[in-house]
């Protein structure tokens, strides 16, 4: 699998290199970084180091469209689209998680996307029932992944609460719920399935929620994952906010950073709702701020304060979440333009260093993400993965002389498709703008959503 790439433009942490040439070993690593060997013929555009999309709910990839009515009282908002999800959750079965995934993959690695943290919190059968293996809803996530070649990061889910009173789980819910024991079991069985995944694939834990973990839960998930990463939602609505601080005595953020060791290696989901204090002392803590800023919009959950988040020098990662759509370049403009909107100013996002506002959310969302999934990736450099992604040349705003302005271009003005080719830890899996197995993984997912549009 080793090889080399040339490119026209090749963005390093050292800035542009015009006719850069990467090279990658077989285990898909960047082995040199420079312009021995540029090829003009072969050359690509513009190469842009990979992008991690941090927080992934595959299957309700398969939902969009259902939620977008209004419902019978008049307002919706994340809860009640949190009922249309449950519902969907009774006819999914593991083939079509497996064939909903698989498709998810390959529209997140032709949107840009190099590698994925899937958050799986789906374990058991409809009624809550387990399976024999308490892996089998992993496995179609990891069976997808070895289709699409895109690099996984699994985030298993510790679910054992249906609010911070601790009561029981409700009927939709049961399909996510486990003890510690449980969770444990789950855990080393998934652990024993990773030996057969490549050697970028990577195991981490999430508590949920402190909606749905106790400090007990959160515990046994550190225990098991000294070293990978923790990953847990957090302030993502108001009502919750609310509920948190009624129940433990602090706001969501500020209750973990104070009774957890949060530091690089934890990304906290959302962190939408933070004031001052919980904004610069999450900054401070090393740790990512999971933003899914076009679920968030669509969820209605508000503005995450990333002017004063960023100024505090804070790192932050990119997630499609609900995957009502699949855009590195929606997720960034989204994540600018909803600051525009809440400061009335423009290129709100940036500095005096970089300027370009593309460029500046991009190289920092690339970073962040590959620390929070905790991938050797997100920078084009010696000893880090081949995660890499090529732009068009082809389209004249993706083709400006000035490289920063063709990041800005992608971002802000291109609704082409404009990404043409990616690489996952060296591995091939867009070409020419196409994922290479698109046409099997969009024949079984057109399958799925036949079988389950019947169901429903």
């Amino acid at each position: 699998m080793a090889g080399t790439i040339s490119a026209r433009q090749v963005l390093t942490p050292q800035g542009w290199l015009a006719n850069g040439v990467i090279a990658f070993d077989d285990a898909g690593t960047i082995t040199a970084v420079g312009n021995e060997g540029f090829d003009p013929v072969q050359a690509v555009g513009t190469l842009l180091p990979g992008m991690a999309n941090l927080h992934t709910h595959s299957f309700q990839r398969a939902m969009a469209g259902l939620a977008e009515s209004r419902g019978p009282q008049g307002a919706d908002d994340f809860w009640t689209w949190r009922q249309v999800m449950y519902r969907f959750l009774e006819v999914l079965t593991p083939e079509h998680v497996e064939a909903i995934a698989a498709l998810v993959q390959l529209e997140m690695a032709e949107a840009g996307y190099t590698s994925s943290a899937e958050f799986h919190y789906l374990h058991h059968q409809p009624d809550g029932t387990p399976y024999a293996d308490p892996a089998e809803l992993s496995q179609p996530i990891f069976a997808a992944s070895a289709e699409s070649g895109i690099g996984l990061t699994h985030l298993p889910v510790l679910y054992t609460y249906g609010g911070l009173d601790g009561r029981e789980l409700k009927s939709g819910q049961r399909r996510f719920g486990n003890t510690v024991d449980e969770y444990e079991a789950l855990y080393a069985r998934i652990a024993q399935l990773a030996a057969q995944m490549p050697a970028d694939f990577r195991l981490g834990v999430a508590p949920h929620s402190l909606r749905a973990v106790d400090r007990a839960g959160i515990d046994a998930c550190m225990a098991l994952c000294p070293e990978g990463p923790i990953h847990i939602h957090a302030a993502e609505q108001v009502k919750e906010v609310e509920e948190v601080e009624a129940h433990l005595g602090a706001r969501p953020v500020r209750w973990l950073l104070d009774n957890c060791p949060v530091d690089n290696r934890w990304c906290l989901i959302h962190a939408t709702h933070m004031d001052a204090g919980e904004t610069a002392d999450l900054a401070a803590s090393g740790a990512v701020a999971g933003l899914c800023p076009t679920t968030e919009a669509n969820l209605g959950d508000g503005i995450f304060p990333a002017r004063d988040y960023l100024a505090a020098e804070g790192r932050f990662g990119l997630g499609s979440d609900s995957n009502i759509r699949l855009s590195v370049a929606e997720e960034l403009r989204m994540l600018e333009v909803s600051q525009r909107l809440a400061h009335r100013q423009r290129a709100v996002l940036t500095d005096d260093s970089t300027r370009s506002n593309g460029r500046y959310l991009y190289e920092r969302a690339a970073r962040g993400g590959a620390q929070a999934i905790g991938r050797r990736a997100g920078t084009i450099a010696v000893g880090h993965l081949a995660d890499l992604v090529a732009l068009r040349d082809d389209v004249p705003i993706l083709n400006w002389p000035q490289p920063d302005q063709r990041i800005d271009g992608w971002v802000f003005g291109s609704e082409q498709r404009a990404v043409s080719e990616v690489w996952s830890a060296g591995r091939h899996i867009v070409r020419n703008g196409e994922h290479f197995r698109a046409q099997a993984i969009r024949g079984r997912f057109a399958l799925a959503m036949d079988q389950l549009m019947r169901a429903l």
